[in-house]
Order: structure tokens, then sequence, then C-alpha cells
């Protein structure tokens, strides 16, 4: 049950922080679709930038699992939200 707990929370994390990017992207990227966004956050090495501004909806997450007392699910969307802050320090480095 702990670990279907979790995974649920890692994937409620995965899909939020999603939503944030696209989100990030439709309302930052100027009127240009999402791919070509995403394509020029590669580009001009801001990616990681737009991943951070979409861990904010992991935010939403992670208090509204705790709100309802449902700890195994928030400490999965902790869990996904910091491997997305390595994973956008390790990018940021190369």
């Amino acid at each position: 049950m702990i670990k279907k707990d979790v995974f649920i929370g890692i994937i409620v994390g995965l899909i939020a922080n999603a939503i944030g990017l696209f989100l990030a992207a439709t309302l930052l990227g100027g009127g240009d679709d999402f791919t070509t966004v995403i394509k020029a956050a590669i580009s001009e090495g801001f990616l990681g930038k737009l991943i951070s501004l979409g861990a904010i909806l992991n935010l939403i997450a992670f208090f509204v699992f705790i709100r309802k007392r449902q700890d195994y699910r928030a400490r999965g969307v902790l869990l996904i939200t910091v491997i997305l802050a390595v994973f956008t320090f390790v990018f940021k480095l190369f």
C-alpha cells in the first residue's frame, strides 16, 4: 500500500510538472507553439528554468496531499521534485 501511494505521488508530480512546463512555455513563449519554445529553450540554454517554473504546480499537489493527510503521496511528489531539481542542476552544468 505504501509503495502504491508513493508511486501515485510520483505520477501526480510528473503530470503536474508537465502541465506546468506546458503552461510556462505557452505563457512565456510569445505566441509560438510549444515545440518551438522548447527548441528555442534548448538552443538558448534556458530549458532548466522552464522546467523549474513547471515544478511550481508540484508545490500545489504536495500541499493538497499534506492537507488530506496522504503523506506517502506527498512523499512521492517531493521525490520527483528533488529528482527534477537534480536533473535541472546537471543539465545546467553540461
